[in-house]
């Protein structure tokens, strides 16, 4: 008898039950949630994540909180809950850098499922048909479909609808033909790796303002792994941003694509996608909610400038790239390691100038004295004058 794959659908997982629970029960899942101060909202992220922990029939230490000094509670109820918690600065958040952390601390597990503190699960069992596509061992990555918040304006739910379709879909490197920069599109709100999958990368970008999850996706379709789209497992996620903060999150969208040239080099550019989305949008808000029309032109204007400023970010000032973005504290660590940097270069000025002159008396140092150098190219009178400095030996050999 055949045994389903990912790939058959979800009827043939019903079908098998007792052999994918045996599966799945078999695997070594730590569970990832980056927070600060997430608020209100907590409560629901907590229950619902508790409710699939309790149909994967793990325990609630397999929840590794990543916490940024929150100072609203979240760390005494995560504790309460039997999450783990990890504590890190807020001035050393990344967003690469901070899920590796997960990445070093997980040693022993073999998927790391990771989301963050506003995605609230939309069903019980959303992890475990997550986790079925990464039964195909040829996938290193697969992420869910998000859902609008409930309280989501007409521009809110389309760009769910859009990015989000109810259809799930295998992408690979060869896919770029078709699709293009869209298959590598992911998001970390709701996504889980093969951990082997991601060290043979080199894991998470280090160093990302934003896209570390699409980073690390196209340098697994290069290495040859596959990713994965699972529409039917949700999460209800999505933010009504004001115009100001869609100009910022562009502008992190570009900063990637400057620092990681690696995305539009192999994948291609995303403007075929923006012009979809475009057309898409305006359909979709004549049909919904037709007054926000103006709003979502002004919008992808805005979208359009602080992407192109953002590509552009190695001409503008440090102060100005923070001013620009949507995440602060990237710019903060910025500051930080260029000042780690110029402490360690050569002082500038006048202390600069005596540096110099020092390092040039020590190369003066180790210059041999002319009369060790080659002394058959001197001539005999210049060698009788200095014979005097010369061994009794030498003296000899000049007689």
């Amino acid at each position: 008898m055949r045994l389903p794959t990912w790939e058959s659908g979800l009827s043939g997982f019903r079908r098998y039950g007792g052999y994918q629970e045996r599966i799945l029960r078999s695997m070594r899942v730590c569970i990832v949630v980056p927070t600060l101060n997430p608020g209100r909202l907590w409560d629901a992220f907590s229950a619902a994540l508790l409710e699939n922990l309790a149909d994967l029939g793990l325990p609630a230490h397999s929840v590794l909180i990543l916490d940024s000094a929150s100072n609203d509670g979240t760390l005494e109820k995560a504790t309460a809950a039997g999450f783990r918690v990890h504590s890190i600065s807020r001035d050393s958040f990344d967003h690469g850098g901070t899920r590796q952390v997960a990445v070093a601390l997980e040693r022993g597990a073999e998927f790391l499922v990771y989301l963050t503190q506003d995605a609230v699960l939309a069903q019980p069992d959303a992890i475990r048909i997550l986790l079925k596509a990464l039964e195909n061992p040829a996938v290193g990555a697969a992420y869910g479909r998000q859902l609008p918040r409930p309280q989501a304006r007409s521009v809110e739910v389309h760009a769910r609808l859009f990015n989000y379709p109810p259809v799930s879909r295998l992408r690979s490197f060869a896919d770029r033909q078709s699709l293009g920069f869209k298959s590598i599109f992911a998001s970390n709100s709701f996504c889980a790796y093969r951990r082997s999958a991601l060290i043979s990368v080199g894991g998470f970008p280090q160093r990302a303002i934003c896209s570390e999850e699409s980073i690390a996706i196209g340098r697994m379709h290069i290495e040859g792994w596959q990713s994965a789209y699972v529409a039917e497992a949700t999460v209800y996620h999505s933010h009504g941003f004001t115009v100001a903060q869609e100009f910022q999150r562009y502008f992190d969208v570009g900063v990637t694509h400057a620092r990681e040239p690696f995305m539009l080099e192999m994948f291609g550019t995303a403007n075929g996608e923006g012009k979809r989305f475009v057309i898409s949008e305006f359909r979709y808000l004549l049909e919904h909610e037709p007054s926000l029309i103006p709003s979502a032109l002004l919008r992808t204007l805005t979208k359009l400038i602080g992407y192109r400023l953002g590509r552009k970010e190695a001409q503008l000032s440090l102060a100005m790239r923070r001013r620009l973005s949507m995440n602060g504290c990237f710019w903060r660590a910025e500051c930080t390691a260029r000042d780690q940097r110029s402490a360690r270069a050569p002082i500038q000025g006048a202390r600069a100038d005596q540096w110099l002159a020092s390092s040039a008396q020590r190369v003066t140092e180790m210059i041999p004295h002319p009369l060790q150098a080659k002394q058959e190219l001197r001539r005999p009178a210049e060698l009788a004058t200095e014979v005097v400095r010369t061994s009794p030996v030498q003296q000899q050999r000049v007689r």
